[in-house]
């Protein structure tokens, strides 16, 4: 079965549900047992099925198996936000004394984590830069270290780490490589094949697609599997159904958003490389990008997220531009239906790389809507720039 039939018919059964199309929503937390011998077989391996509803429900276990399969891993876990999904992933193989290796180009709250609760509990952390050959990648790795993780492209400066070539070295040093894949999806960079060992999706975006649910899932190959869903159950990370259920039905028209996510976005950087005030597209499907390569050999296609790099300008000036945009809202998330902008500073988010740029960042996700509409948004808003 193909991906695109995959995407319509995986995880749903409707000869199990009275023929309904779309599996019903559960609303548990108890799980009742007939006899003794069955609670007992359900506690001896609570993996295994329908056991407590922190543990899953047959939603769950709908989205997590049509994810999976989406993806190529052995199984999904699903969790209740992206950072949640992060979270489970390096817990599940971080002990006190391990050491991470960690792209400089991640999502923020991954280097918040790393330096935060995982540093209390005396795991340690080498940031590298996401450009970094193999071996440069191996030379920082050391006995204790217990993972790789990558981000392809970062959501804010939008680098391509090599990762078939970065997971080469960590797989011949016995390090696992987990990749953060939400700008890609399962469907435009297939995470298994290029040698990751846990993929992971803040699956609140291109997933869930409307901006209106809060969910993660961490897909992982068959040696990680078991420890990655142990540790969301210990850890107490449990989706709400309904979210859940909103994760699924967005599933079923992922690939028919991306496209149109891809073709505006495309048409905006265009009309953007056109403009005075832009210095440069941070964007790897464009042939100008430094990291075109990269994502041309190991991409299967494009999202709707990209950054733009503006000339010097004051504040104020870019204030007047952002503020008055009827198109694009101002929020800190992305993949939704509706075009969002944002200023960034990923300067900030750096230790082993240097951010430099002349003027101002912005990162913009590219929605659903006529792209006429939003260029003629965006060069009202250049005009209250140079206004």
């Amino acid at each position: 079965m193909k991906d695109d039939t995959w995407l319509v018919h995986g995880g749903r059964d409707p000869r199990r549900q009275q023929g309904m199309v779309n599996p019903p929503v559960y609303h548990a937390s108890t799980v009742l047992f007939d006899t003794v011998a069955e609670l007992e077989a359900a506690a001896a391996d609570p993996l295994a099925g329908v056991y407590y509803g922190r543990y899953g429900t047959p939603v769950h276990f709908a989205l997590e198996e049509a994810m999976a399969r989406l993806e190529g891993g052995h199984g999904a876990v699903t969790t209740c936000s992206g950072l949640a999904a992060i979270s489970v992933a390096l817990m599940s193989v971080a002990a006190a004394g391990a050491h991470l290796l960690i792209a400089d180009n991640v999502y923020g709250p991954t280097r918040k984590l790393s330096e935060g609760l995982l540093k209390r509990l005396g795991v340690t952390a080498t940031y590298f830069d996401p450009c970094a050959d193999a071996d440069e990648v191996a030379a920082l790795m050391r006995p204790e270290t217990a993972a790789v993780f990558l981000e392809a492209p970062g959501s804010l400066t939008f680098e391509i780490p090599d990762v078939p070539a970065i997971a080469a070295a960590a797989h011949e040093r016995g390090v696992p490589v987990m990749l953060d894949n939400t700008w890609a999806t399962p469907l435009y960079f297939p995470a298994f094949e290029r040698g990751v060992d846990i993929s992971i999706h803040a699956a609140t975006k291109y997933v869930v697609g409307h901006a209106d649910a809060m969910l993660g899932l961490v897909t992982a190959n068959e040696t990680h599997y078991r420890r990655v869903r142990k540790t969301a159950i210990q850890l107490g990370y449990c989706a709400g159904p309904d979210d859940v259920y909103l994760g699924l039905r967005g599933l079923r028209t992922l690939r028919l958003r991306l496209e149109r996510h891809a073709a505006n976005a495309a048409a905006l950087c265009d009309w953007l490389a056109a403009r005075p005030e832009v210095e440069r597209i941070l964007y790897p499907p464009r042939p100008d990008d430094p990291h075109h390569a990269l994502w041309k050999r190991d991409f299967l296609g494009a999202s709707g997220l990209f950054g733009v790099v503006l000339h010097p300008c004051d504040k104020r000036s870019l204030a007047a531009m952002l503020d008055g945009l009827s198109l694009f809202g101002m929020g800190f998330s992305w993949g939704g239906y509706e075009s969002l902008i944002l200023p960034t500073d990923p300067a900030i988010h750096r230790t082993a790389t240097r951010w430099s740029a002349s003027g101002p960042t912005l990162r913009i996700h590219a929605g659903l809507e006529d792209v006429d509409d939003l260029i003629a948004d965006l060069e009202a808003g250049f005009e209250r720039l140079g206004g």
